[in-house]
């Protein structure tokens, strides 16, 4: 009975008043047919208010109705009753359930790329890069293969040394590691003249394996032979 009365107050549940000179056997009629009546409370000799559930307030009627009783209802509680008053909103409430659908949904798709450079270094058309190698704005993102599109992108470009990416929330966070560009390595087998590259006066001449076109004192400009080559080209 206790799980019934609690039942009721998600339900719908009845503030009801009665009045008779029969309110005992009211009562005792409705313990035997095992309606839950709560909260009783007796005003006058007469006179008995209490609560019901909305499913039993038929029968309830009829055993008023049995004991010529008097039955009134004084007060209305509980989810039905909630819902029937906002009846006239409904078109806003549908519109809140769209929207919270909406946002939830959209909450599954990438809407933001956001490329990172390690140390301000700049990677030149990267952007366009990571779209054509499958990381776009609008995709679903349990479609988006990371490793896939890391990979892609280190085949198709040298410059890199270290990329990752991280999907969070809405936003794809792509980070990067610019590689160190090699500097030109000369053969030591391969012989080759000393160009001046700006001017000035030459303190020292070391010319180990060509031969020198210029002495210690010589003023020099930018482009001059400094050391030919053995073979003295």
């Amino acid at each position: 009975m206790i799980i019934k009365i609690l039942f009721s107050y998600i339900m719908g549940y009845l503030g009801v008043t009665i009045q008779g000179y029969y309110i005992e056997r009211f009562i005792n009629l409705c313990r035997s047919n095992k309606i839950a009546i709560w909260h009783l409370k007796r005003k006058k000799e007469i006179q008995l208010d209490f609560r019901v559930g909305i499913g039993d307030f038929k029968l309830l009627r009829e055993i008023a109705k049995k004991t010529k009783c008097k039955i009134k209802i004084t007060s209305k509680r509980g989810l039905p009753f909630v819902l029937h008053r906002y009846k006239k909103r409904k078109i806003f409430f549908l519109l809140l359930i769209v929207m919270i659908f909406l946002t939830m949904l959209s909450s599954n798709f990438v809407w933001n790329v956001d490329i990172r450079e390690e140390n301000g270094q700049e990677l030149i058309d990267i952007a366009k890069d990571v779209d054509e190698a499958g990381l776009k704005i609008g995709q679903w993102k349990t479609k988006v293969d990371t490793k896939e599109i890391i990979n892609k992108i280190r085949l198709k470009r040298k410059d890199i040394a270290w990329m990752g990416i991280e999907l969070k929330g809405t936003n794809a966070i792509v980070k990067l590691v610019k590689a160190e560009e090699k500097p030109n390595i000369i053969d030591e087998q391969e012989y080759c003249s000393i160009i001046s590259n700006k001017a000035g006066i030459i303190t020292k001449v070391n010319a180990q394996t060509g031969t020198a076109s210029v002495k210690v004192g010589d003023t020099v400009n930018v482009g001059e032979t400094l050391i030919n080559r053995v073979d003295g080209r």
